[in-house]
Order: structure tokens, then C-alpha cells, then sequence
């Protein structure tokens, strides 16, 4: 089984890097680009065949490392 876990930067939070790649782009030719945001995703191959355990174990590596969520969301997604 396979957790995608993708996290960003919540509404509000000033993305450094997404206004970097933002101005890359408009510099590039791309004028129809108003906004980027930043983010990472996160491939983890997991043991079992309970989905919601699963689930529930990604949430919690979630909140204890792959993601601060003072400033950042996640979103999990368990395929396979």
C-alpha cells in the first residue's frame, strides 16, 4: 500500500518560494501567471491492507513530522 501525502503552506502564510517561481515564470513569458504556491509531496510505502489504519498512521506521522502544522496543511491519499 502506498500514502501520498502532499502538504503546503496554508492560506495566508507568506510562500518566499511560490512568489519566486511566480516572478520566474511572468519572465519567462508566462503573463498569465497571477500566483504560485510551493509545496512537497511525500511517497511513503506502507505494510497491511487496512485502509483506514493506514490512514490514521500517515495522519499521525503527519502531525508529529512530515509537516508543521503551525503554518502548513497535508492532505493524505492511500492508494493500492
Amino acid at each position: 500500500m502506498k500514502a501520498i501525502v502532499t502538504v503546503g503552506l496554508k492560506p495566508g502564510v507568506l510562500d518566499v518560494q511560490g512568489k519566486a517561481v511566480a516572478g520566474a515564470l511572468k519572465d519567462l513569458g508566462f503573463g498569465g501567471v497571477q500566483d504560485a504556491r510551493v509545496g512537497k509531496r511525500i511517497e511513503i510505502e506502507l505494510e497491511g491492507t487496512d485502509r483506514a489504519a493506514a490512514e490514521a498512521q500517515v495522519k499521525e506521522m503527519c502531525e508529529k513530522l512530515l509537516a508543521n502544522t503551525v503554518i502548513e496543511s497535508y492532505r493524505v491519499e492511500i492508494t493500492g
